[in-house]
């Protein structure tokens, strides 16, 4: 009978249950659990697991949580030999100190340094936190001094959740979403995604020109999504919905004179960067989106809102992407409003 097992496919965690499965033969009934979309607080999976974390097991009726005693049930249980968790005191006592070096150290370093971003509260890495990261990784470093494996010679429990870690902060050092894995080519930032996409598999350069000047005024309008008017987003209402607490008047007032601007840009124009569609359309239209969630008042920027209705009929699948993404934030606002 297949193991239920609880997960989101990003999750280290859950990728080193995983990652074990395959290693034993052990087929898992996966069952998505979205963390952003509160999916973890239903009343069916708080009964489960109290603690409400993932990766969960349910192994026939014993449920089970927490990625490395995970691990070290399934060995016991399922795996034809103790190899991966080795029965000897010794030798398991190595395997359990890196595992706890892992959960208390490395693994937490990460998520204490780089979960704040990737939540919007904070814009910057808190340099402390990113010593620590450093420090433990030296002390890995010193502990893999002639070991081909993490406790030596042999392949263990320890290797897949410490490679998980890593593999996590090598893919992305800055350890954001969304990012791009195109057989190896590994890209974050999502304009840059935007024209790597273009350049690499774009049947033409209409939407991100190769002549110079037209390039570069869709660059322009790129960077004033990021640094401008999705940065003022960001400021005032991630602020907001992380806190619950009402950012500065200034911050708000710095909203609208961003507005004010793209509202110029757009006077007499149908597109954001010259006279058809481009990627400039696409990451700026997405960003009005997100003000539009939130309620912002776009009342006085006639040429924006014209702009909008344009992009939103002409770019391609737009209502079905958009409305499946909003929904997603919106039940992500609304959850986090809901348990504050």
């Amino acid at each position: 009978m297949p193991i239920d097992c609880y997960y989101l496919p990003p999750s280290p965690p859950c990728r080193t249950i995983m990652l074990l499965a395959k290693a034993l033969g052990i087929h898992f009934n996966f069952k998505l659990v979205n963390p952003m979309k509160g999916e973890h607080l239903t009343p069916e999976f708080v009964q489960m697991n109290p603690q409400h974390t993932i990766p969960t097991i349910d192994d026939d009726g014993f449920i089970l949580w927490e990625s490395r005693p995970i691990m070290a049930y399934l060995v016991g249980k399922y795996a034809k030999n103790d190899a991966l968790y080795p029965k000897d005191p010794k030798q398991r006592a190595v395997v359990d100190q890196m595992m706890y070096f892992d959960a208390g150290s490395l693994y937490l370093g990460f998520l204490k340094c780089f979960f704040p971003i990737c939540r919007g509260l904070a814009n910057s890495l808190n340099e402390a936190e990113v010593a620590r990261v450093e420090k433990s990784f030296q002390v890995l470093n010193a502990l893999l001094d002639g070991r081909e494996f993490a406790t030596g010679d042999n392949l263990t429990i320890a290797d897949f959740t410490l490679s998980t870690t890593i593999c996590t902060m090598l893919m992305n050092p800055q350890h954001t979403i969304p990012t791009l894995d195109d057989n190896g080519v590994y890209l974050w930032e999502s304009r840059a995604i935007m024209t790597y996409l273009a350049n690499q598999y774009g049947k033409n350069d209409s939407l991100y020109p190769k002549e110079p000047k037209k390039r570069a005024v869709v660059d322009q309008r790129l960077y004033f999504d990021l640094g401008s008017l999705y940065q003022s987003f960001a400021d005032y209402y991630y602020t907001l919905i992380f806190t619950g607490v009402t950012p500065d008047q200034a911050k708000f007032e710095k909203i609208n004179n961003v507005l004010s601007f793209l509202d110029k840009f757009l006077e007499g124009e149908n597109y954001a960067a010259g006279k058809t569609l481009t990627l400039a359309d696409l990451a700026l239209v997405v960003t009005i989106s997100n003000f539009k969630l939130m309620d912002h008042d776009l009342s006085k920027y006639s040429n924006i809102l014209k702009w909008y209705d344009r992009i939103q009929s002409e770019a391609p699948k737009f209502n079905e992407i958009e409305s499946a993404g909003m929904k997603a934030f919106k039940d992500f606002v609304d959850n986090l409003r809901k348990n504050k």
